[in-house]
C-alpha cells in the first residue's frame, strides 16, 4: 500500500515573519490556544527548521558548483578535466532535487503559517463571546404603552416586504423591500455616506465579485468548510461578503508614500454572505489603535444621532477571525424581538491583512548615503488596516421599524433621515 502525500502549492505567499514565530513560540502558542485556532505552530516551526537546514545544504552545494566550474577554467589534464565534468555533473543533479524539495517546502510552510492567526491586543478579554466586555452604554430601551410587534409584523402590516416572493425567486432567506421600505434603505445609505463623507472619507462603490486569493489574503476562507462566501463555479472568483475586501485590495502589492497616510475609504456595496457600507482605513503601524477608537466613535455619533439604544463590547478572543486583533461590536435594543442584536463592528486588524496584499508605505524620513555614494532610502514597511461597518442596511431597517412603532400602527422616520427621504416623517398603514 502507497499512501502519497501532496503539497498544494499556495496561490500567493505572505510576508510572515517566521524568525519572529519562533522566537515568541510561548506567546504565539497561547495566541493560538486563546483564539481556539486550529493552526498547528508545531508543524510550522519543525517545518521552518527543516527549510532553513535545506537552505544551508543548497547553499553548500552551490558553492561546491562553483569551485568546480573556477577550477575548470584553468589548464587541466584531460582526466581531470573529466573528474571535474562528472562531480559538477553530480552537483547539478543533487541540487536539482534538494531545489525542488526547498520550493515544496517553502509551500507546504505557507499553507501552514497563513493558518496562524494575528496577535491579540493585550486588553482583549480572553474566552468565548459570553466573555467580551461592556465598553459602553448608550440611551435606555423605549418604554412601550401598548403591545410591541416585531420588524416582520410591522412589514406585513405596512407592506414593506414580501418574503413569499422572494423565497420562489431566489430561495429562503431573501426578501424584497417595497414602497417606504426602499426609500428607508436609500436615505439610510445616502445619509450615512454624508456623515462619513464630512470626517475626511473618500467615498467609493466596489467590485462585488472579486478573486479567491483577495479573499483569502482578507483571512476570509472561500473554499473552507464553514465558508459564508459565495464562490463562483469553475472560476477563481467570489461574491463579496463585505466591502472590507475590494477595499482591502485597492492598494494590493503597492508602495504608498507615509504622507498619503492615513488612507480613509467609505465604501457602499452589497453583502453576499451564506447568512452595507463599509469604512475602511490603512495607517501607519504606530497609530493603529487611534484609528480604531475614531471608527468606533464614528459608529457611536450615527447609531446615537438616530435616537438607538445600544451597547459596545470589547469582543473575546473566541470571537475574533483571525485576522482581527482587537473587534469592537455594536448592539442594539431591538424591543420585538426583545433581545439585543449587533448592528456593526469595528476591527483593527493591525498588519495582518497588509503582509497578505502586500500594502506596504515609506517612512518620509531623510534618506542615508552609503560609503559607496549610493542613495538609500528608508525600508519599507506595512500599514496596518482597519474596516468598521457604518450601516448595516437590513439590521438597521429591523432596528428602526422596531423602535419607532407606534400604536397606531405607523413608524416614526428619524429627524436625521427626512431629507434623505423628501421630507417623509412617518410610514403610515396603506388604509390611511
Amino acid at each position: 500500500m502507497h499512501i502519497f502525500f501532496v503539497v498544494v502549492k499556495p496561490q500567493w505567499n505572505a510576508a510572515i515573519d517566521f524568525k519572529w514565530i519562533r522566537d515568541n513560540k510561548e506567546a504565539v502558542a497561547v495566541n493560538i490556544k486563546n483564539r481556539n485556532s486550529n493552526a498547528n505552530l508545531e508543524l510550522v516551526l519543525q517545518l521552518y527548521d527543516k527549510m532553513l537546514n535545506l537552505q544551508k545544504e543548497v547553499e553548500r552545494l552551490r558553492g561546491e558548483r562553483n569551485n568546480v566550474a573556477n577550477k575548470m577554467k584553468g589548464k587541466l589534464e584531460p582526466s581531470e578535466r573529466q573528474k571535474l565534468i562528472e562531480e559538477g555533473k553530480n552537483l547539478k543533479e543533487a541540487l536539482t532535487i534538494l531545489e525542488e524539495d526547498l520550493v515544496k517546502l517553502r509551500d507546504e510552510l505557507q499553507i501552514e503559517a497563513q493558518c496562524i492567526p494575528n496577535l491579540t491586543h493585550p486588553d482583549v478579554p480572553i474566552g468565548w463571546e459570553d466573555s467580551s466586555k461592556l465598553r459602553n452604554m448608550v440611551g435606555s430601551p423605549r418604554k412601550f404603552d401598548f403591545p410591541v410587534k416585531d420588524h416582520l409584523q410591522i412589514g406585513k402590516e405596512l407592506d414593506l416586504f414580501d418574503f413569499d416572493a422572494a423565497a420562489e425567486v431566489s430561495g429562503s432567506k431573501f426578501y424584497y423591500l417595497k414602497n417606504e421600505a426602499v426609500m428607508l434603505e436609500m436615505a439610510l445609505v445616502n445619509w450615512t455616506l454624508t456623515e462619513v463623507m464630512k470626517r475626511g472619507f473618500t467615498p467609493l462603490t466596489t467590485p462585488e465579485i472579486v478573486r479567491s486569493s483577495v479573499v483569502e489574503k482578507c483571512g476570509f476562507q472561500p473554499r473552507g468548510e464553514n465558508t459564508q462566501v459565495y464562490s463562483i463555479e469553475d472560476s477563481d472568483q467570489c461574491l463579496i461578503g463585505t466591502a472590507e475586501i475590494p477595499v482591502g485590495g485597492i492598494h494590493m502589492d503597492s508602495i504608498v508614500t507615509e504622507s498619503a497616510l492615513p488612507l480613509k475609504y467609505v465604501a457602499f456595496s452589497h453583502c453576499f454572505r451564506t447568512e452595507a457600507g463599509a469604512a475602511g482605513t490603512a495607517t501607519r503601524q504606530d497609530e493603529s489603535d487611534v484609528y480604531h477608537e475614531e471608527l468606533i466613535k464614528i459608529e457611536e455619533d450615527l447609531f446615537s444621532c438616530l435616537g438607538l439604544h445600544f451597547k459596545i463590547l470589547d469582543m473575546a478572543t473566541g470571537d475574533l477571525g483571525a485576522p482581527a486583533y482587537r473587534k469592537f461590536d455594536v448592539e442594539a435594543w431591538m424591543p420585538g424581538l426583545e433581545r439585543y442584536g449587533e448592528i456593526s463592528s469595528a476591527s483593527n486588524c493591525t498588519d495582518y491583512q497588509s503582509r497578505r496584499l502586500g500594502i506596504r508605505y515609506r517612512p518620509s524620513e531623510s534618506p542615508s548615503t552609503s560609503k559607496k555614494g549610493k542613495t538609500n532610502l528608508a525600508a519599507t514597511k506595512f500599514v496596518h488596516t482597519l474596516n468598521a461597518t457604518a450601516c448595516a442596511i437590513p439590521r438597521m431597517l429591523v432596528c428602526l421599524l422596531e423602535n419607532f412603532q407606534q400604536e397606531d400602527g405607523s413608524v416614526i422616520i428619524p429627524h436625521p433621515l427626512r431629507p434623505f427621504m423628501g421630507g417623509v416623517e412617518a410610514i403610515y398603514p396603506k388604509s390611511r
